[in-house]
């Protein structure tokens, strides 16, 4: 099981069946936050949609080597990260993550993404790491800026939210690049 420390009393563990309800309610009580940027706020309803989540990112992980990873805080759920399936022939992923607005500013998802971009690009020895982000969600973006990612681009009404397309903008750190 991957585990991380980030802080004193912030680290990263691995997804797990134990998670499911208290996951289910950071995302309950981060509804309209979420909901601003990510497009399955809606349909995760109950706890059942949550125990669904974790068993396929558990499968994902089992079949792809990508870790999906619960943010915690003082022993308490902040967020999400994961690393989306790893494409082993070109040997690059992404990152997506979300954090409870409770937490935010303190730096800890850029944290996270520097652990996990370490893990893609250091411990698993792929190229390529990506992260996109709407491009009207400044917080989220600020974090591959911060950690020095190249943009890249702007890719056009590329996810659909609810109702309206969205253009995300396009992040990517090589390895050879990558002071960690």
């Amino acid at each position: 099981m991957l585990r991380y420390t980030l802080t004193d009393d912030a680290d990263l563990i691995e997804l797990g069946d134990e998670h499911a309800e208290e996951l289910f309610a950071l995302v309950a009580r981060n509804r309209a936050h979420l909901r601003a940027w990510l497009p399955w706020v809606d349909d995760t309803r109950t706890v059942e949609t949550i125990d669904a989540f974790i068993a396929r990112m558990r499968r994902e992980q089992a079949d792809t080597g990508n870790p999906t990873m619960v943010l915690r805080l003082r022993g308490q759920l902040a967020g999400v990260i994961g690393i989306h399936p790893i494409n082993w022939n070109d040997r690059k992923t992404s990152l997506g993550y979300w954090l409870s607005a409770e937490y935010q500013g303190r730096g800890l998802m850029t944290r996270a993404c520097r652990t996990m971009v370490n893990y893609a690009l250091v411990e698993e020895r792929l190229n390529r790491v990506e992260i996109t982000a709407a491009t009207g969600n400044g917080r989220s973006r600020a974090i591959p800026e911060r950690l020095g990612f190249t943009h890249e681009g702007c890719l056009r009404q590329a996810q659909w939210l609810y109702d309206h397309f969205v253009d995300l903008e396009l992040y990517a750190m090589l390895r050879e690049e990558w002071a960690g």
